[in-house]
C-alpha cells in the first residue's frame, strides 16, 4: 500500500458538488492499494499513520512530537489509485501495479477500520468517484509511506 499523508488544518471531499466528508485539524491521507497487498500491508500503514509524530508540541513550538491521538486530530482517507502510476517509460502512466478495484476497495475499507479501531476519527472519500478534494495544508508537512519499500 502507498499513501501520501498531509498535515492539514482542514480538508474536505466533494462529489457532484456535495461535501461527503470533512475534517478539521489532522491528516489528509491519499491511499492506494497495490496488486498483491494483504493484511500485513494494511496493518503496517495503519500503524504508521496512527503513530506519525508530525504535530507540534505546544511546549516546544516548531517541534513535531505529537501524533493524531495526542492532538485529537482526524483522518480524511481518500482513495487514489494513481499513486501506483509508473512513468519510468514514456509520459503516460502505467497503472499495472495497482490492485483491481474489488481488492482495493476491500483493503482501503480495512485500513479505515484499523484506524478507527485505534481510536481515531476517520472520514472517507468515495471509492471510484470523481472527487474534488480541498486541503488547507499545515506547514506544509507531507509524508510518503509505502508498505513495500523504504524511501
Amino acid at each position: 500500500m502507498r499513501a501520501v499523508a498531509q498535515r492539514v488544518r482542514s480538508a474536505r471531499v466533494a462529489v457532484d458538488h456535495r461535501v461527503v466528508a470533512a475534517i478539521g485539524r489532522g491528516l489528509c491521507v491519499f491511499a492506494a492499494v497495490g496488486d498483491g497487498d494483504a493484511e500485513a500491508d494494511v496493518a503496517y500503514l495503519a500503524g504508521k499513520l496512527a503513530g506519525l509524530r508530525v504535530f507540534d508540541d505546544a511546549d516546544a513550538p516548531g517541534r513535531m512530537r505529537l501524533g493524531l491521538a495526542e492532538t485529537g486530530g482526524a483522518v480524511l482517507l481518500v482513495p487514489q489509485f494513481t499513486l501506483y502510476g509508473d512513468v519510468r517509460r514514456g509520459r503516460r502512466p502505467d497503472f499495472g501495479a495497482a490492485a483491481p478495484p474489488a481488492l482495493a476497495r476491500r483493503w482501503l475499507a480495512a485500513l479505515a477500520a484499523a484506524l478507527r479501531d485505534g481510536g481515531l476519527e476517520v472520514c472517507e472519500g468515495v471509492f471510484g468517484a470523481d472527487m474534488r478534494v480541498d486541503v488547507v495544508n499545515d506547514g506544509p508537512v507531507t509524508i510518503l509511506l509505502d508498505s513495500r519499500r523504504l524511501f
